[in-house]
């Protein structure tokens, strides 16, 4: 079964620490950055299955065998930040963007967490959910539609939009022991990444 998501150029940021100045897209927000250059994978690095990641068209397609396409770009590691991503997704899509991870050769990333996109798969949590840890069971956008992903991280609040719509307003708990075969979803530092799932 298909499994396709697809990422639109406006790959954006907005960094307090970064000047934005010269780093100026015309097509971008003000205080915006763009994390992409919309042709390459340069500043990139895709995990296993590479096969699962293609451009086209001035998109990022995700379609394939899991895989992860992380940011190894200048500007990481990234701490408090406003993130921008265009999606759409076809029916039984499964992706993420993660964000305060690390790269990892091969698996599910261990650190940071994953905000999903999902509006269709048999997974029931949806897009902008804190997967695991603050999983929304409402659907808010619908297949073949682009809608914007706006992930916002300031200390220890994250708050995620769908289009204007928040649909996750968290504040982290207090960091508790980590254990080392788990995943560690906490606030640091990190990196981003997309994620191609596995198909269904």
């Amino acid at each position: 079964m298909r499994n396709c998501l697809t990422l639109a150029t406006t790959l954006s940021l907005l960094l307090s620490a970064v000047s934005s100045d010269s780093l100026a897209d015309d097509n971008l927000e003000e205080g915006f950055v763009s994390l992409w250059d919309g042709k390459t994978f340069d500043n990139w690095q895709i995990s296993e299955n590479p096969d699962s990641w293609s451009i086209k068209d001035g998109q990022i397609i995700a379609n394939g065998p899991r895989s992860h396409l992380y940011y190894v770009g200048e500007l990481a590691p990234f701490k408090n930040f406003v993130l921008k991503v265009d999606c759409k997704t076809e029916p039984n899509s499964n992706s993420g963007i993660y964000f305060h991870t690390k790269v990892q050769g091969e698996g599910w990333p261990h650190w940071g967490y994953e905000s999903q996109v999902n509006n269709s798969h048999a997974d029931p949590i949806r897009s902008g959910s804190l997967w695991s840890v603050v999983n929304v069971m409402q659907k808010h956008i619908d297949d073949g539609e682009w809608w914007t992903q706006t992930i916002t991280v300031k200390d220890d609040h994250i708050r995620v939009e769908l289009n204007d719509i928040i649909v996750v307003d968290y504040h982290q708990r207090p960091l508790q022991p980590f254990d080392p075969e788990d995943y560690q979803r906490y606030l640091s530092e990190g990196t981003f990444c997309f994620q191609a799932h596995d198909p269904v």
